[in-house]
C-alpha cells in the first residue's frame, strides 16, 4: 500500500516556498484520506491504513539491509505532547528492532556542549542497511535556543560569532549542507513535523494530568515553553522554510488526530523507502558456488 502523491504533495514543503504553518490544518488533510464511511470511522480508517504501511515497512527495511547502500534516517519534530514518543512506537512496531535504532535528544550534557551542535546527532547516525529515528534532533538549535537565547551563553561561542538573525542564517546555511552531505553519501534524510495546534496541547496536558496511568509523563517542565507558543511557530516556519530542501524536504503532518497522523507518519517512511529503488543484491559465481557447495554437504547428511 502506498500513501497517494497527491497527499504527500500536500504534506511537503516545496524548497524554495513559505511554510505557512498559520495555513496548513492541523486536524487533517485537504483530501480527506482519512474521512468517515458508511462502514467505517475516520479512526477506524487510519488505523487500518497504518496497520498496512506497517506491513510495508517490516520487508522495506529488510530490503534496505540486504542492499546495504542507503540508510534512512527520520527525524521527528514537534512541540511538547505533539505525539513524538507514541508515533514512533506505533509506526516502527514491524519493524526487526536490529534494523532500527531510536535517539532521543534531551538538553545538551556538559560533553556535548564541548562540540558543537551538529556533534552530538553525527554520533548518532543510522548504519547502512538501517532505519535511524531521531526523537529532536540538531534542529533544537535553531529552534529552543532561539526562543530561549539565554541558553547560547552555556554552548561558548567564539566572541566573534555572528548573533541575531545571521546567526540563525548560517545554522540554516549549516544544517542545508550537513543533510546534502548525508544524501550524497548515502542516508536518506526524511523530517517530519508534527503540526499540533495550542487547543490540542492543551487537551492532552490536561488528559495526562486526570489519568493516572499518565501521570508519571507530566513534570512541570512540560509546561515550561506553553506561553512561547506562539514564539516556537514562528521559529518552527522560518526553520521549516529555511531547511526544507531538494534533497531533504520537510512534511508537515496534522498532529490534532493521532491515528491519522500515525497513518501519514507511516506512509511518508514508506514512500522514502521506495523511492530508493532498492534492489536485492545479485549472486555472483562466486556465491552459487558457495551454495552448491552447502546444498551438497547437506543433502550427504544421513536422514
Amino acid at each position: 500500500m502506498k500513501l497517494p502523491k497527491k497527499v504527500i504533495g500536500e504534506l511537503v514543503v516545496r524548497p524554495g516556498s513559505k511554510a505557512r504553518l498559520a495555513a496548513r490544518s492541523t486536524s487533517g488533510t485537504d483530501l480527506d484520506r482519512f474521512g468517515p464511511t458508511e462502514r467505517a470511522s475516520a479512526k477506524e480508517i487510519a488505523e487500518r491504513d497504518l496497520e498496512e504501511f506497517k506491513r510495508e515497512l517490516g520487508p522495506a527495511q529488510e530490503l534496505l539491509y540486504a542492499s546495504d547502500n542507503w540508510a534512512v534516517l527520520v527525524v521527528l519534530q514537534g512541540l511538547d505532547a505533539s505525539g513524538k514518543d507514541g508515533t514512533i512506537k506505533h509506526v516502527l512496531s514491524g519493524v526487526n528492532p536490529q534494523g532500527c535504532q531510536i535517539v532521543a535528544f534531551g538538553e545538551p550534557s556538559a560533553v556535548e556542549l564541548q562540540h558543537d551542535y551538529l556533534w552530538r546527532c553525527v554520533r548518532a547516525l543510522p548504519e547502512r542497511g538501517r532505519i535511524g529515528i531521531f526523537n529532536r534532533s540538531y534542529y533544537e538549535d535553531v529552534l529552543v535556543v532561539r526562543v530561549h537565547p539565554e541558553l547560547l551563553e552555556a554552548h561558548r561561542l567564539p566572541p566573534e560569532k555572528p548573533s541575531g538573525h545571521l546567526l540563525w542564517e548560517e545554522r540554516f546555511e549549516d544544517i542545508n549542507g550537513f543533510e546534502r552531505h548525508l544524501v550524497r553519501n548515502g542516508t536518506r534524510v526524511v523530517k517530519v513535523f508534527l503540526h499540533l495546534s495550542k487547543d490540542e496541547q492543551r487537551r492532552r496536558f490536561l488528559k495526562r494530568l486526570d489519568d493516572p496511568a499518565k501521570q508519571w509523563k507530566f513534570s512541570l517542565s512540560d509546561l515550561r515553553d506553553r506561553p512561547f507558543f506562539d514564539a516556537f511557530q514562528d521559529a518552527y516556519e522560518e526553520m521549516i522554510t529555511a531547511t526544507s530542501s531538494p534533497w531533504a524536504p520537510w512534511y508537515v503532518v496534522p498532529a490534532d488526530h493521532k491515528p491519522a497522523m500515525r497513518a501519514l507518519v507511516g506512509g511518508i517512511i514508506v514512500d522514502a523507502i521506495d523511492g530508493l529503488d532498492l534492489r536485492i543484491p545479485p549472486v555472483d559465481d562466486q556465491k552459487l558456488a558457495v551454495i552448491d557447495q552447502a546444498r551438497h554437504l547437506l543433502d550427504a547428511e544421513p536422514d
